[in-house]
């Protein structure tokens, strides 16, 4: 702790990088969201000591603290917004059938039939007449296995 105390009096330029480089390889290798906007401040504060700005440990320490919750607060009131759009997950493959293009590959009889889409065939059902086995329908929503589709 000495070693650090003695390094922070001559270099605190260091010392706040070293805290902000650790915080950030900590957030990169367990992503808790939760230690990027620490790891900023702590380079914020870096900047300022090399720009020669010295307020003495204790005031820069309560500086480091107010710009992290201020960070993060900022953050997730952004992220809240960003967030509030209705996107589907991109890892869902149902949802991103949506909108799509399908292919006929069996002929529908009573509305149910069957349509090729995203690689995979699925049990179709559309309402009215549909279309021949090869023509395109898309597709409206996904229920389980099976898809419902509209004429293209």
């Amino acid at each position: 702790m000495e070693t650090i105390a003695a390094l922070y009096s001559v270099q605190p330029f260091w010392v706040w990088m070293a805290l902000g480089v650790m915080l950030l390889a900590i957030e990169a290798a367990f992503s808790t969201e939760w230690l990027l906007w620490p790891a900023v401040s702590a380079a914020v504060l870096a900047v300022l000591t090399a720009l020669g700005l010295r307020m003495g440990f204790a005031m820069e320490v309560v500086l480091f603290a107010a710009l992290t919750v201020a960070a993060t607060l900022l953050s997730r009131r952004l992220i809240q917004k960003v967030n509030s759009v209705e996107i589907p997950d991109i890892n869902d493959r149902d949802l991103r059938l949506v909108g799509e293009r399908a292919r006929v590959v069996e002929a529908f009889v009573d509305g149910r039939g069957r349509v090729f889409a995203s690689g995979a065939e699925w049990a179709a059902e559309i309402d009215g007449e549909g279309p021949p086995p090869g023509d395109s329908v898309i597709i409206a929503s996904v229920t389980g296995a099976r898809v419902k589709v509209r004429l293209a």
